[in-house]
This record gives structure tokens, sequence and C-alpha cells, in this order.
């Protein structure tokens, strides 16, 4: 979260990311995975408030504008009546409902401070990278939808997302190598990083991720896999974002099945404390010429997909928001090794207190370390 303000955002600030209970019961809603669409705001404060019902009932008339592909909607309460009595309702998809309770979100924003009762509503106005395009006081709800409804309506621009592809870091006959190996044990269910109750948490859930992976342990070939990404990959991530990595985590190999709907959807990398040290992620295809879909998306930069050929890494940082698309065709393997430095390597082992079972193992001394 950001520093408190004294005022709301102005046109081309970034959006402070945050997590806050939704009306629909997700406690722990990620705002920065909203990213892609066009979005509108409305910090209302209380619904009882008769220029909130009348911005609320706005919203309602042009409810066909909030679809979550091109717009969505989050209203802002700081009045747990709004909920207990039903002022407002969850309507998904497109029309969300942050229970700010604690006013810490509207402080962010500049619509409520320290020790204040005062409550500055208005609706914000923001881009598919979050960033500011529009505020309007309270009473323009008709000059806020008017604009959404222009900024979702633009074609997104044909943007390049700042990632680096690197050609040939394995050779065809390592990536079989690799496909081979997850064949022969089958993989296992893959789950995610989330912090819960103060905890990072391994979860599973298959409306989020279906995928299945093996991790490479044996000795030799891990050797290997790192002096490919050390002499041929590491050069080319310093060279594109004056970056010298040092460690990689984890040596996995990815499948995504079109049989049971692969795919990962929109997330970042970092964002929990088990994740926070990684900097760059790398995905390596392995067989990328035997599969349809399955192909990467970053979302805050528009649709333009992206596919390393068999053999090739796409690189990009770890904060980007980024989503594997469903495989709608056979099976897409990967290499998703993260890569990092000492200083994340420090920050790792610190953050080790808030993991549980062998999450909590890990130390510094015990990596590989790809100078």
């Amino acid at each position: 979260m950001a520093q408190l303000r004294k005022s709301p955002l102005g046109l081309g600030e970034a959006a402070p990311w945050f997590r806050c209970t939704t009306l629909e019961g997700n406690d722990q809603y990620a705002f920065d995975s909203a990213g892609g669409r066009a979005i509108l705001m409305l910090f209302f404060g209380s619904a009882a408030s008769p220029a909130a019902a009348v911005a609320l009932a706005a919203v309602e008339r042009r409810r066909d504008l909030f679809d979550d592909a091109n717009a969505s909607f989050f209203g802002i309460t700081v009045d747990p009546a709004d909920a207990a009595e039903k002022r407002i309702r969850k309507r998904i998809p497109g029309i969300r409902f942050f229970l700010d309770y604690d006013r810490i979100v509207s402080r962010a924003y500049g619509a409520a401070e320290e020790g204040s009762s005062v409550y500055r509503g208005h609706w914000l106005l923001l881009d598919r990278a979050l960033r500011v395009r529009g505020q309007f006081r309270l009473t323009e709800g008709a000059a806020a939808l008017d604009a959404l409804a222009a900024l979702a309506a633009q074609p997104p621009l044909p943007d390049w997302a700042p990632v680096v592809a690197v050609p040939d870091v394995f050779e065809l006959a390592l990536c079989r190598q690799l496909i081979d190996l997850y064949e022969a044990d089958g993989g296992m269910e893959s789950g995610f990083m989330r912090d819960v109750g103060g905890k990072t948490k391994l979860l599973v859930d298959p409306r989020h991720k279906v995928r299945r992976d093996y991790l490479v342990e044996e000795p030799e070939l891990a050797r290997q896999l790192n002096l490919r990404i050390i002499h041929r990959l590491l050069p080319m991530v310093r060279r594109a974002f004056q970056y010298r990595a040092t460690r990689v985590e984890r040596l996995l190999v990815g499948c995504y099945e079109a049989e049971t709907g692969g795919h990962f959807r929109a997330h970042r990398d970092d964002t929990s404390k088990g994740t926070a040290h990684r900097r760059f992620a790398v995905t390596i295809n392995l067989n990328a010429e035997e599969y349809e879909g399955g192909d990467l998306i970053f979302p805050e930069y528009g649709p333009r997909t992206y596919r390393a050929p068999t053999g090739g890494a796409i690189v990009f940082s770890c904060s980007l928001l980024h989503q594997a698309m469903p495989v709608t065709r056979g099976r897409r393997f990967c290499f998703l090794p993260f890569l990092y430095d000492d200083a994340g390597a420090k920050q790792r082992e610190e953050n080790t207190r808030f993991l549980e079972g062998d999450l909590a193992n890990y130390r510094a001394d015990q990596d590989v370390v790809v100078r």
C-alpha cells in the first residue's frame, strides 16, 4: 500500500495496490490482479448517503458496461450497515464492492484521513495498467460512466510488454529429455503461493491454475541445466534489464494439458512473503510446435500473445501481471525457473518465518550459485 494521501489521485498516477475483503466473501482480493481492463472505482463511503445512492443507481443503469473482459466496477464502502442491510449486492461478472471498514484503502486513495470523519466521495477511472485516466466528483456519475464506456471501447494499443525473448537456450534433444523425465514420473499437481493469516501458504485451486509439475533433482542434469542458464540466458538478461542474477529457484518442468483445461489465470510472481525475493520469471518452451493455445499474455500491455520457439525463453519481471492461456489442443511442456540475486537470497531466508512445512527449510548457503 502506498503512503497515505490528503487528496484523491490525479491524472496519470499509478493506483496503489492493496488486498481487501469483498462483498462476495473473498477476504484477500488482490486489486493488482484486476489489471488488463478499464476499471471504474467509486469511493462512496456509505450507501445511506443520498448522493451515494444516486451514484450506485447510475451504475445499475449501465450494468451492461461491466463484463470483466473490457471493464469492471469496484465500489468502496466504509459502512458495515451497507452489507448488513443489503444496500449493496454482488453482481458478478463486473460489479464488486470492497468492505473498507478500517478505511485503509480509502486513506491510501485520499478519500479519508486519519482521525477525521470527513469522506471525500469520488469516482476514479483507471486504464488497463491501473493508472488514473479520470477523476470525477461523486455527483458526476454520468460523466464518469461515459468516460469508462469510451475507454473500454478503445482498441488496445499494439504494445509490447517489457520482456526479452532468448532463442536456443536448450537444445532440442535436451527439451525431449526433460519431457521424457516428466512422462516417466507423471508430475504432481501444481499450486500457487498466497499470504493467508500472516503466513505464506501453498494453495491448490483449479479455478486459478491447472498444471502438473516435475522437479529435476538428478545432480548431473541439474548441473547441465544451470550451465546453459549461465552461459546462454543470463548474459541476455543482464543486457536487457541491467540485472545480474546469481541464483536460480527450482529446475521445474511444467505441463499444461488441454484434456484437463490447463491454464494459469492472471497473477504476479512476487506478491507473497514466500515469493518476494523473486526478480525475473523464465519460461522455456520444450515443445512449442505441438500444442494450441497456452501462450503467455501480459494483460496490462494489451492482447498480444508470446510464445518462444522450442528451446527458447521468454524472460520478464516477476512484478508483471501475466497469464498462461488455456491449452486448447495437446500438451504444453515448459521449463519454469525464477532468477534472483544474493540480496534476494537474504530476503528469502529472512522470510522463512512466514512459511510452513518444507517451504520453511530454505537456507541461502544451500543455493546453487550461478556466477
